[in-house]
């Protein structure tokens, strides 16, 4: 096999051949037909995330078929496609396990950033955490949701039912959201990097009833607003968006700093919250309605040997949607 591995924390990922691997009992072995790229992997690779683990293959949005099982596994056939996502094992035995959250488990392993993940021809995953993805749709295509559309649903669902959703940050996450939202009957309000007119035009072109940048307010107090940008500026600005009892929902995994803001900005029962990670559960649930849906994922390939490139491209903003590494 061959992988794009990091080897040293900010530094470029090195194209590496590896010895095939063989998945151990209760794992599979994928041959990967895609994986996405996506702003956590940034966040591995800058070393921005506690507890780093290197030598690691990045990548979480896995989407390759099966072709070897290991013992134990009864539940998925050689040759079944299937996605793999960020969350990539749990104990099952902590607290959070046992009472249903196991997207806080105490002993996980994240694809990508403590397993190895899909920057590669082939992974190995933990059958418990591989979707079966069936037929319908490209590779490149299904990538994006196995991140960006799994914790976007996850964020949507905390967010509330709300009719006027603010996406801040208008990225791989947040074009699947919107049209998510759109299919639900919400109007969603668009907010981009200062001047981006061809990001909030792309937000326009997928629905959006407004566009505008990340410093401006809506023409319309927000029901609910989510924060897909990493940047804790947004937090008391997106507060301010909002009407009396909503609520702000912190989506990454990493954000910078949030600068102090008035107690006022919170008071009148808005709440600010953040999502961490996902469970099976939401993956079965917005895998099962994702047809239904309609969604069209907008994705830029690279080779997998471009990963470096990919990652620079997403880091400077230069295309809409998602990128995707095809092997």
């Amino acid at each position: 096999m061959h992988a794009m591995v990091l080897k040293k924390l900010r530094t470029a990922l090195e194209w590496t051949e590896l010895p095939d691997r063989q998945p151990r009992p209760g794992e599979i072995r994928i041959r990967v037909a895609a994986c996405g790229v996506c702003r956590t992997d940034l966040h591995v690779v800058d070393g921005e995330l506690p507890d780093p683990q290197v030598p690691i293959i990045p990548g979480h949005e896995i989407v390759g078929r099966i072709d070897s099982i290991g013992p134990g596994v009864e539940d998925l056939l050689v040759g079944e496609r299937v996605g793999v996502p960020w969350l990539g094992h749990t104990c099952g035995a902590c607290p959070f396990c046992l009472g249903h959250h196991e997207n806080l488990c105490d002993h996980p392993l994240f694809t990508g950033y403590t397993r190895d993940g899909g920057f590669a021809t082939a992974t190995i995953a933990d059958a418990r955490f591989a979707f079966p993805l069936g037929e319908s749709g490209s590779d490149v295509a299904l990538a994006p949701l196995l991140c960006a559309g799994l914790i976007g649903w996850r964020s949507l669902m905390i967010a509330g039912d709300g009719k006027k959703l603010g996406l801040y940050g208008f990225g791989a996450a947040a074009h699947i959201v919107a049209q998510v939202a759109k299919w639900q009957g919400r109007s969603v309000f668009a907010f981009t990097r200062l001047g981006d007119g061809s990001t909030q035009a792309f937000a326009r072109r997928l629905g959006a009833a407004w566009a505008g940048g990340s410093d401006e307010l809506p023409p319309e107090p927000l029901d609910a607003a989510i924060i897909f940008a990493t940047v804790g500026d947004l937090v008391p600005r997106a507060l301010t968006a909002v009407r009396k009892g909503g609520r702000v929902v912190c989506a990454g995994i990493h954000m910078s700093d949030i600068p102090s803001f008035p107690y006022r900005l919170l008071w009148e029962e808005r709440q600010l919250v953040s999502v961490a990670n996902l469970t099976r559960q939401d993956g079965i649930d917005f895998l099962r309605l994702a047809p239904a849906m309609g969604i069209v994922t907008q994705t830029t390939r690279y080779p997998l040997n471009q990963a470096n490139q990919a990652l620079a491209d997403l880091r400077a903003g230069r295309f809409d949607g998602a990128a995707v590494l095809v092997p």
